[in-house]
């Protein structure tokens, strides 16, 4: 087992040291690297790939999902001393988004209604996040009413999540004709594959497993024509969507 546990830190040092010689680094850093091969790879990690990568989109991804990963109340924790700090709008907002990240529906869906106050009573944008956090809680009809609202009072508005949202919202109402609709015109435009892959479950839910197994070949063609940034982007979904292929492969 040390042997082994010796070859990872080597095997990761070396690929510390193609990032170095690539990139153009210090060569210094390949001493570190090599005579400190755990230790050096960890310090290179930290003061050149995190940085590197937190100032690009995807980047900034990874990181927040490792530091999630770490520590899964961070966000919560930082959102609501900065609204203790502050209580401004958008304080309030990113503490609701927090909220929701957590799983704590019934407190995003108060907190995104005490931000509706005001000069930004008709925001859509905030009424797009409650309808989601209603959704989320199980109330369907109330996620329905509200965006049907939104799009009677503001008609320009346009926005590919709420839309999303309103889809799932009819179809757990259990209006499939209008559900089907909705997630036709989305799978066309949406960006990503979230709207291909909730549909899929939805039809599955609804027991057509034809269709449902035709909408996922489909998105299997899809994601091949993607750029490298999208799919990493979906790459959660891609999963996803791997794992609804293999539940429903044809029986051999």
């Amino acid at each position: 087992m040390p042997i082994l546990g010796l070859g990872l830190h080597v095997i990761v040092a070396i690929l510390c040291a193609v990032h170095v010689w690539r990139t153009n680094q210090e060569r210094s850093w390949l001493f570190v690297l090599f005579f400190f091969p755990l230790f050096g790879s960890i310090i290179y990690a930290l003061a050149v790939i995190a940085p590197e990568m937190s100032r690009s989109r995807g980047g900034r991804r990874v990181v927040r999902s490792v530091r999630r990963s770490l520590d899964p109340g961070r966000e919560l924790r930082e959102a609501q001393a900065g609204f203790e700090h502050s209580a401004t709008i958008a304080n309030r907002i990113r503490l609701a988004d927090a909220l929701q990240g957590a799983g704590r529906h019934a407190d995003a869906i108060a907190a995104y209604g005490e931000a509706l106050q005001g000069v930004h009573r008709d925001d859509p944008d905030i009424q797009v996040k409650l309808a989601r956090a209603q959704l989320d809680s199980g109330d369907a009809p109330a996620a329905r009413a509200l965006l049907e609202a939104l799009i009677a009072r503001q008609p320009d508005f346009k926005s590919p999540a709420g839309h999303l949202i309103y889809a799932r919202a009819l179809a757990a109402c259990d209006e499939r004709a209008k559900a089907r609709e909705e997630f036709d015109a989305l799978i066309g435009h949406f960006a990503g594959i979230e709207a291909r892959v909730r549909y899929v479950g939805i039809l599955e839910s609804w027991g057509e497993q034809q269709a449902a197994r035709a909408l996922v070949e489909d998105s299997m063609r899809h994601i091949k024509h993607m750029p490298a940034g999208s799919r990493r982007l979906n790459d959660e979904w891609i999963r996803q969507l791997k794992h609804a292929a293999t539940r429903l492969a044809t029986p051999a």
